[in-house]
Order: C-alpha cells, then sequence, then structure tokens
C-alpha cells in the first residue's frame, strides 16, 4: 500500500449498495412487523406488561393492608420495577423499528402517536425517576394500562388479515362455480344432440 492511497478503498457503486442494504432492512423489518408473527410477539409482550403492572397493584395493595413492606413485598416491587424496565426497553425498541421500518408516515395514525407517547413516558419513569417522585408519577403507570388497548387493536389487525384470507378464498370458490355453472350449461346444450 502507498502513501497515497486511503486507507478506505471505495468501490463504485458503493453508495448505491449502501442504499439498498438499508431499503432491504427496512422492508424486512416492515414485512416482520405487518406480519402475523409480529403480530403474536407485540401482544405477547403486551400481556406479559400488562399482567406485571396488575401484579405490582396487588402486591401494593397487600403492602398497604399489612400496614408496610415486608423483606418479601419490598423484593417482589423491586424484581417487578426490573421487569417493567425491561418491558420498557422492549416497548422503545419496538417503537424505534417501527418508526425505521415505517418513517414519518408511521405517525400519521393518531393511534400510534398516542402509544408512542405512552411509550416514551413510560420509559422515562422506569428509568429516571426513583424515590419519592416515582410514586408520584406512578400515575404514569395508569396510561401504561393503554396496552391493554394495544391488545384490542393487535387482535383486531389479526382477525382481519383472517378475515382477508377468507374473502380471497371464497371469491375464489365463486369464480370457480361460476365456471363450473358455464361448464354445466356447456353440457346441457350438447346433451340433446346426442
Amino acid at each position: 500500500m502507498s502513501e497515497g492511497q486511503p486507507l478506505l478503498q471505495t468501490t463504485p457503486g458503493g453508495s448505491q449498495n449502501y442504499h439498498a442494504a438499508v431499503a432491504r432492512s427496512r422492508s424486512t423489518l416492515r414485512r416482520f412487523l405487518t406480519s402475523r408473527t409480529g403480530h403474536y410477539s407485540i401482544l405477547l409482550l403486551v400481556s406479559l406488561d400488562v399482567s406485571c403492572i396488575f401484579a405490582d397493584f396487588i402486591v401494593n395493595i397487600f403492602t398497604c393492608e399489612t400496614r408496610g413492606p415486608s423483606s418479601g413485598a419490598s423484593t417482589a416491587l423491586e424484581a417487578l420495577g426490573i421487569i417493567s424496565l425491561v418491558f420498557s426497553c422492549l416497548f422503545m425498541a419496538e417503537l424505534l423499528a417501527s418508526i425505521w421500518a415505517f418513517g414519518p408516515k408511521y405517525f400519521k395514525s393518531k393511534f400510534h402517536c398516542f402509544d408512542a407517547l405512552i411509550i416514551v413516558a413510560g420509559f422515562i419513569v422506569d428509568v429516571l425517576l426513583r424515590g419519592v417522585i416515582e410514586e408520584v408519577a406512578s400515575l404514569v403507570v395508569i396510561f401504561r394500562l393503554w396496552r391493554v388497548v394495544k391488545i384490542i387493536e393487535e387482535l383486531s389487525v389479526g382477525a382481519q388479515e383472517e378475515m382477508e384470507g377468507l374473502y380471497e378464498h371464497v371469491a375464489d370458490l365463486e369464480k370457480q362455480n361460476e365456471e363450473l355453472k358455464e361448464e354445466l350449461k356447456r353440457f346441457k346444450v350438447r346433451a340433446p344432440d346426442e
């Protein structure tokens, strides 16, 4: 290698290859996020998160009734706090992946805008706020129950995909039925001649 040569060689079309790779990755991610597997994955995460939120409520109610946290209750609350942080990170990753895959048009839906606001607020609460401020900010947890609506939305998308498949199948069957009727008419026309 001579002194005049750059350390990184540029290849003809290198920029085009980069843009094609980015477009392929966005397309692949978009297909996954809109696929049945993607919807069921999000549905599973949301269901687990909602279950943990309810578990947190139950432990807090139990703690209030016993007039103070026991060591088991405080351990459970710490574990649920860590699990909540993990879910917040996963939902933040899902939000970023959706923005990457769909671009700015992702925010054309009011549902997606509100969901993104809840995800970011929940993430901020889980990461930044601890102690007394955390207790005040736990009101945001109520908004995280918005995830129940997301479960319903994911189920409706899955049902809609199923219905689209059924509509296509019905259309195919109707087409086959018409073809069979036409064939039957041809046979009836030929039958008297024979």
